[in-house]
């Protein structure tokens, strides 16, 4: 065999085994989305650590608000899946999920551990007062969410004028219906948005702090319930039928993915499979991060450095 062949057949093979390396490369690269509230960043980095230290896995975590655009960006193959789906957020779940009479076109992978449950809280001294601060019970009958019409005056806002004034979920993607339910419900307040869950707790905490009354949004698992004592105003049993005139369901968390992701990626699925975080491990976490202030991966890390006989069952 002349030279100049085996130099032809070597640049071949060099160049058919750049292309193969590339592909296994690109093979191990997810777009996985960081959402818009602690929980679920926790949730995925715990398995995103996994996969990434123990499968060789490099992942791309770009930042989108929870709702119908992540849907729809994981039905355009844009993101590969996502670990938090709280059920009863996405009406668009008729349209996509099968299980909730949709199309298929992303699929439901398994159940994250995570039992959710969201509604309206006032902190305890509105109700019972609280003599340690000299706080007197202002609203004493405040039980449900129809009684807060007798008690609008004592949560005016500027927003709100002559109405009271509720709290409501932080961001319009969540796709609450906070005031859509109160007009329903023919509670005379108005609908707060802070825009940002950081926004949203810092109010609560500087209200409770101060000692004002307040309404607000709140879901679990949660640390503000450990950090400040709230009871809750309650909201008519939920119905689908009725809603959003009703409360949220409980929200059996879930993960879920695109079917190419699913087909392509079958050790990722097995892991998503196995993976299971409880409302305790993720609250824990969640208040290093979001009170102590600490940074996501480094919490994240410590946890799993502690739990490795946890997580190392959640490998295929």
């Amino acid at each position: 065999m002349s030279s100049k062949l085996k130099a032809m057949l070597a640049f071949a093979l060099l160049t058919m085994s750049i292309g193969t390396l590339s592909l296994a490369q690109a093979d191990k690269r997810l777009v996985v989305p960081d959402l818009d509230w602690t929980g679920a960043i926790v949730t995925e980095r715990t398995i995103q650590y996994v996969l990434e230290n123990e499968m060789g896995y490099k992942i791309k975590k770009p930042t989108m608000p929870g709702g119908p655009g992540v849907w729809e960006a994981m039905r355009a193959g844009d993101v590969d899946y996502y670990s938090e789906v709280w059920p009863s957020y996405n009406p668009i779940k008729s349209e996509i999920l099968e299980e909730y009479g949709g199309d298929g076109s992303l699929k439901i992978i398994a159940d994250t551990g995570i039992i959710g449950a969201s509604g309206y809280w006032t902190p305890r001294y509105v109700v019972e007062g609280d003599s340690s601060r000299g706080i007197k019970a202002v609203a004493p009958n405040l039980k449900t969410v129809q009684d807060l019409n007798q008690y609008k005056h004592l949560f005016k806002s500027l927003e709100s004028g002559d109405r009271g004034n509720l709290i409501g979920c932080p961001t319009p993607a969540w796709l609450c219906e906070d005031q859509a339910r109160l007009d329903a419900l023919g509670v005379d307040f108005h609908v707060q948005g802070l825009g940002s869950e950081t926004a949203h707790w810092a109010e609560l905490t500087a209200k409770h702090k101060r000692g004002e009354p307040f309404v607000a949004y709140a879901w679990s698992p949660h640390w503000i319930f450990a950090a400040l004592d709230l009871v809750e105003v309650k909201l008519p049993e939920y119905d689908e039928a009725k809603w959003p005139a009703t409360n949220w369901a409980q929200d059996i968390c879930f993960k879920m993915g695109n079917p190419k992701f699913i087909e392509d990626h079958p050790d990722v699925v097995k892991v998503l499979q196995n993976h299971r975080l409880t409302n305790a491990q993720q609250a824990v976490m969640i208040y290093e991060i979001d009170v102590n202030k600490r940074d996501v991966d480094e919490v994240v890390n410590e946890w799993m450095v502690a739990n490795k006989s946890i997580w190392r069952s959640w490998l295929p």
